[in-house]
């Protein structure tokens, strides 16, 4: 591949530290956003597109045509800026078709009516199936199911390079946990094994870096440098020893704050629930009660 047929351009929000991506086809100008993070203040109970705004000005400024909206998953970390980004470019929000296990789970977390969510992979421009190419202007880009984080995880190879949604952290941090809703250890060593089959050049972006002891940020690495130093999973490790010790893990690990709030966003590709008869959006947050 030459080193001039395509620009990834990387941007992080640091308040969920997360990765979004424009990878842009530098033949033609066609672009395609990765993982866009819409900012919530969960305090103030305020949404703002201040990422997705610079994100845009990157388009604007490099007269990019976004031709594909890509998520990996419905991220539990993060409001997706996906809706926003289609209104202002037009471009389809598309996603794994595995989507829809995941609405189904959370329509009944969240009560949600017909009218609201049908669960059928609706509020999405387009389902990716497992293997399923696509284009980016002259780019040739690929679906691969890498499930075990949630049911509709999906990693997209792009001219080899490799954008892994949670699947993958930097080897110093391991992997994604597995005890959300339709999350499953053994799934996920298998998705991961189906990564290793790439090339070891293939080149690996993540979508979130949490700095392990404090070192300074990353976002990329390879396959080969998964194979030899993940911390949960090198080439050799066995499925059992793997789904031990990130089943052990998993149990230490808090819920993550914007659990709530961004699934429910994202299963609806970004937007936010239907505003109510003052012309207000509310959020739903279910509650455990424990004792009496």
């Amino acid at each position: 591949m030459a080193a001039d047929k395509l620009h990834i351009e990387m941007f992080f929000d640091p308040d969920s530290s997360t990765f979004s991506y424009v990878v842009a086809d530098n033949s033609s100008g066609s672009a395609a956003i990765i993982d866009p993070v819409l900012n919530y203040d969960a305090a103030g109970g305020s949404v703002s597109t201040a990422d997705a705004d610079k994100m845009l000005a990157y388009i604007a400024a490099n007269k990019l045509n976004v031709e594909w909206i890509l998520e990996t998953h419905a991220h539990a970390d993060h409001l997706s800026a996906a809706h926003y980004l289609h209104a202002k470019t037009g471009a389809p929000v598309a996603i794994g078709e595995g989507i829809k296990k995941v609405q189904q789970t959370f329509k009944l977390v969240f009560n949600l009516a017909d009218e609201e969510l049908q669960a059928k992979g609706d509020y999405f421009d387009k389902l990716f199936a497992d293997n399923e190419s696509f284009r980016i202007g002259n780019l040739t880009a690929q679906v691969i199911n890498t499930p075990g984080h949630t049911n509709d995880s999906v990693s997209y190879l792009i001219e080899g390079h490799l954008f892994v949604g949670d699947s993958l952290f930097m080897p110093d941090a391991g992997t994604a946990r597995c005890d959300f809703p339709g999350g499953d250890a053994h799934i996920l060593y298998r998705s991961i094994q189906r990564i290793y089959q790439l090339p070891d050049t293939t080149q690996i972006y993540m979508c979130h870096d949490y700095q392990p002891g404090g070192r300074e940020l990353k976002y990329q690495t390879s396959v080969a440098e998964q194979k030899a130093q993940n911390i949960h999973v090198k080439a050799g490790t066995a499925e059992q020893e793997f789904v031990q010790k990130r089943e052990a893990r998993d149990k230490t690990l808090a819920v993550p704050r914007l659990i709530y709030p961004a699934v429910q966003v994202n299963i609806r590709a970004g937007q936010l629930p239907r505003a109510e008869n003052n012309g207000v959006s509310y959020m739903k947050i279910p509650l455990k009660q424990s004792g009496k």
